[in-house]
């Protein structure tokens, strides 16, 4: 007689029965799923991964100038607000100009007063060697004058010799020798006369030249108040187009504290230029980070106010030193007890141009910088969005 089985007592039984069926292929699958995760994770770190070096301690930044005046003066215009972009040689600013430009006019007239004295000088001294000249001449003239009595005193001399022999063998009467011998007195007092003139002469030339030695310090002189009076009118010149204040590089305003009639002094700072478009990142990596990173190596960027975007770069130069080196206070390791901290070095990163995209990175913004440090690796990549 065949015994009933109660439905409770047979669906355990078959439950047990398809559980034990069905748990080892699954089993199997979900072991395979995860060697396969776990092979394509590896093969991802061999070959990419462990060459990627990470950080989140990194910063844009860029080298902005505060802007100052050069010259000290009540403000009249200002020309820009407050981040308002500006090209290179915008005018930002504008310092009354009033005085500086009667300074410039005083600059003028003191240079022309100095140049007519120069050259009344260099006037002076060109009359000097036209009355040096006429003098040489003169003085040519005495001497030949002088060379002429000469002569003429010899030729008396002879004379004389002469009629004193003459006399002396009765030839010629004394009364002849007596005229010969005042003509020879004549002739010497002649040269005497002439010898004087010489001597007078050359005393004017030397006369003449002593002048003109004055003449040439003088002009000396004068030459260096022309320079002094031009330095002065280039200082004007300077300080007249001081009272425009230009952009130096192209930027975006900022800090923007001048107002208008405000009375500024050299170095106080007016405004901020921020050359946004030249904006860096520096990202700080750990020591044991650098060992295969170079400059030209690849860099993915990301920027905490840009959720999902990327940005590439390119590692542009590595600090000669960790910022511990360059702070105000460096840690002395030689003194009290020593702590191992790893030390970070600041690491330069030039960004991409891509297109505007990269203007909306501004200087101060938090980035995660991720260096492809591959052997070869020196592409630039296109944004991706």
């Amino acid at each position: 007689m065949n015994q009933a089985v109660e439905p409770s007592t047979l669906n355990p039984l078959l439950n047990q029965t398809f559980s034990q069926r069905h748990r080892r292929p699954l089993l199997i699958s979900v072991s395979l799923a995860a060697l396969l995760g776990l092979g394509v994770f590896a093969g991802y770190w061999w070959n990419l991964g462990r060459f990627l070096e990470e950080t989140d301690d990194a910063y844009v930044r860029a080298d902005w100038v505060a802007i100052s005046p050069r010259i000290a003066g009540y403000v009249a215009q200002v020309l820009v607000e407050d981040n308002q972009p500006v090209k290179a040689g915008d005018v930002l600013v504008r310092i009354e100009e009033r005085d500086f430009t009667e300074r410039l006019n005083s600059a003028q007239a003191q240079l022309q007063q100095v140049q007519a004295a120069a050259n009344a000088q260099q006037a002076t001294l060109q009359t000097l060697d036209a009355r040096m000249s006429e003098q040489q001449q003169r003085i040519a003239q005495v001497q030949a004058a002088l060379r002429s009595a000469e002569a003429e005193a010899r030729r008396a001399q002879l004379d004389y010799a002469r009629y004193r022999e003459l006399v002396a063998q009765h030839v010629a009467t004394a009364q002849r020798l007596e005229t010969v011998s005042a003509s020879q007195a004549q002739a010497q007092a002649a040269v005497a006369v002439a010898r004087a003139q010489v001597a007078r002469q050359q005393a004017r030339l030397q006369v003449l030249q002593a002048s003109r030695q004055q003449a040439q310090a003088q002009i000396i002189e004068h030459q260096a108040r022309v320079g002094e009076a031009q330095a002065n009118l280039a200082l004007a010149r300077n300080a007249l187009s001081d009272t425009e204040i230009r952009a130096p590089f192209d930027g975006v305003v900022g800090q923007r504290k001048v107002r208008r009639q405000q009375y500024v002094m050299p170095g106080l700072p007016l405004l901020a230029v921020v050359p946004v478009e030249q904006a860096y990142v520096i990202a700080n990596y750990k020591e044991t980070q650098l060992q295969r990173m170079l400059p030209g190596q690849s860099v993915e960027i990301e920027v905490d106010s840009f959720s999902g975007q990327h940005w590439h770069g390119q590692v542009e130069s590595i600090a000669p030193g960790s910022g511990a080196v360059f702070a105000l206070l460096p840690p002395d390791n030689a003194t009290g007890n020593f702590t191992k901290v790893v030390q970070r070095f600041p690491v330069k990163i030039r960004l991409v141009p891509e297109g505007d995209e990269t203007s909306r990175i501004l200087p101060g913004m938090s980035v995660i910088a991720t260096v492809d440090t591959r052997p070869g690796v020196r592409q630039e990549h296109v944004h991706g969005g």
